[in-house]
């Protein structure tokens, strides 16, 4: 198998060489480890790009990675739980993905189904939900004690921090519900502080031993969002892109930003153009940094031959991105770490 002769040339490479690049790699976003092992074990075990992806970032569903991957997380305004996740193929450049799924708990799974069962790309809401039903996944409650604990302490803290602006009530001081004012004056957005612990995304890029690329994402979305928003992560090339000609990318972060830039397409096509790993995924950040500089954000990059990096954008309390890499050069799936920029 080529799996095993790589591992036999990885023993004669230098740990530390920059250069160092072997296939195939699984490289995911924050220190979701059991997520970067399971995709990894996939492989080992025979499974396709996609399949990894899959089961990677369902794995983060099942954990409920940081409270912002899977159910039981980041409730809306109304309490309620709701998911996005996408999966894109890089040899057929078909994707999946659901946006505001409600009761179904295996996004990503249901977004693969999307690539196997329609000539769609994008399912949203409550008829993703009855979708995902035909495809034989069950309909359950994604409300936990730990979602409606958090939903009734933020309703007590008279809905702080919460995504409104220029309306009335004046929404950094109550609760709605919220509208236009009579007249609109140029009030200066009041941007509430939210955690930046709130890690909001699992992104994963897998590339095969034959530098096959699939990419894939999952999220709960950002706590208390206005219910029918949707982030970054579910839309292709702003949550994740996968090109087997160029490599792949995922983005973590403020997904209301991120998106408007595309960063997971524009880093794909940096290493198209022979850019390397790290600095495409850096060119990203500052290109959203630009109009953004205090935006909360990470990038994930890989190219088709196995060299990845990582960068992100640099604010109080962020000053460090920890990502997971599984590679033929590592003994076991390992987590490492960037400054950010």
């Amino acid at each position: 198998r080529g799996m095993a002769a790589l591992l036999l040339l990885a023993g004669l490479m230098p740990a530390g060489a920059a250069s160092a690049a072997a296939l195939p790699v699984v490289i995911n976003t924050w220190a979701f480890r059991t997520a970067a092992e399971t995709a990894w074990r996939v492989l080992e075990l025979g499974g396709s790009e996609l399949d990894a992806v899959e089961r990677g970032c369902g794995q983060c569903e099942i954990d409920q990675c940081d409270g912002s991957v899977g159910y039981g997380g980041s409730p809306d305004e109304n309490g309620e739980t709701t998911l996005d996740a996408m999966i894109m193929d890089g040899n057929t450049m078909e994707v999946g993905a659901v946006a505001g799924l409600r009761h179904v708990k295996n996004a990503i799974g249901v977004a693969r189904k999307v690539i196997e069962y329609t000539k769609h790309t994008l399912l949203v809401g409550e008829s993703a939900s009855l979708f995902a039903v035909r495809m034989g996944f069950p309909y359950e409650d994604l409300t936990t004690q730990k979602s409606l604990s958090l939903y009734s302490e933020w309703l007590n803290q008279s809905c702080q921090p919460n995504y409104w602006k220029n309306v009335v009530p004046d929404s950094s001081k109550s609760c709605g519900p919220y509208k236009r004012p009579e007249k609109v004056t140029s009030a200066e957005q009041t941007s509430s502080q939210r955690s930046f612990h709130n890690h909001d995304t699992i992104g994963m890029v897998v590339i095969g031993v034959n530098g096959t690329v699939a990419s894939g994402t999952s999220t709960n979305g950002a706590i208390h969002k206005i219910p029918g928003r949707v982030g970054d992560s579910p839309i292709a090339g702003a949550g994740s892109y996968a090109d087997s000609t160029a490599g792949g990318a995922a983005a973590t972060g403020d997904g209301d930003i991120m998106m408007r830039f595309l960063p997971s397409y524009q880093a794909v096509e940096y290493m198209r153009m022979g850019t390397d790993p790290t600095v495409a995924c850096q060119k990203v950040i500052s290109r959203i940094k630009k109009h953004a500089p205090k935006f909360f954000g990470a990038v994930i990059c890989a190219s088709t031959t196995g060299s990845y990096g990582a960068a992100c954008n640099k604010i109080p309390g962020f000053t460090q991105f920890h990502f997971m890499v599984s590679s033929p050069l590592l003994s076991r799936p390992t987590e490492q770490v960037v400054d950010c920029i």
